[in-house]
């Protein structure tokens, strides 16, 4: 089914590496044009030149509100239009509750919750000037689920897939024709991992995901960013247009446990 966003308008952030490239990718893939956003210039330059006409790129801090009034203003000036709104960018940092300070709860809270909440306050306006459209919200199965060393990044995560709830309701009450809903994401292969979870002790190498994977995932295996891209694609697409205020969760089964 080529062509599943054809002549839609998408916004990625944090795209530049991970989930977010690959969703940016796949929409593109699939006909939209899809402006990618993340504090990564060079990384987020070479990605959108590696998906073509497509795409462009624009630097982005989603903690700003500033940044996200111009950002949205630059895709109006553009596209004249978004129809697809997915709110990536997030930072995961691990450690004991009772050690982690109180700026990196703040740091982390900031990019993972106030970005989300500034995406939609000025996304979703451009997106009923067209009539409509679909927000996916980046969670992650530490939204599901408490996780030892984890605390603040699942407080992030759960506030995110109680937000997407909330905002969902809020559109389908005023008829907008804008659907809401939220992304989690297991073991995944991508760079959050280094700040998530450390590698052995008095060590900085990153975790072994194949072996948490097959200690901790029913299916055995890790997943990869395209996974996540793909069920992001199908929330952008009209094959979901009745769903909104849904958490589609993609981790081998790890959450069931």
């Amino acid at each position: 089914m080529a062509g599943r966003v054809d002549g839609k308008v998408a916004l990625v952030t944090g795209a530049a590496s991970g989930i977010g490239r690959a969703c940016a990718e796949r929409l593109a893939a699939e006909g939209a044009s899809v402006v990618l956003t993340d504090v990564q210039d060079h990384l987020g330059e070479e990605v959108a030149r590696g998906i073509g006409a497509k795409a462009s790129y624009l630097h982005h801090d989603v903690t700003s509100e500033d940044a996200w009034i111009a950002v949205v203003a630059e895709v109006k000036a553009r596209h004249g239009r978004l129809d697809v709104l997915v709110n990536n960018a997030g930072i995961g940092l691990g450690g004991s509750v009772l050690e982690m300070s109180l700026a990196d709860f703040r740091r982390q809270t900031a990019v993972n919750v106030d970005g989300v909440f500034l995406g939609v306050k000025h996304g979703i306006p451009l997106m009923r000037e067209g009539g409509g459209g679909s927000v996916v919200n980046m969670s992650s199965v530490a939204g599901l689920k408490g996780a030892p060393n984890l605390a603040g990044y699942c407080a992030t995560k759960g506030a995110v897939r109680l937000f997407t709830k909330a905002v969902a309701l809020e559109c389908a009450a005023v008829r907008d024709g804008v659907r809401v809903n939220s992304v989690h994401p297991g073991i995944i292969e991508t760079p959050i991992w280094n700040t998530v979870i450390g590698g052995p002790a008095g060590t900085n190498a990153p975790p072994d995901l194949d072996a948490m994977s097959e200690m901790a995932v029913p299916l055995g295996v890790k997943g990869a960013p395209a996974d996540i891209a793909d069920g992001v694609l199908w929330l952008a697409s009209d094959e979901s247009r009745y769903v909104t205020g849904a958490e589609l969760v993609i981790d081998g089964g790890l959450s069931v446990r």
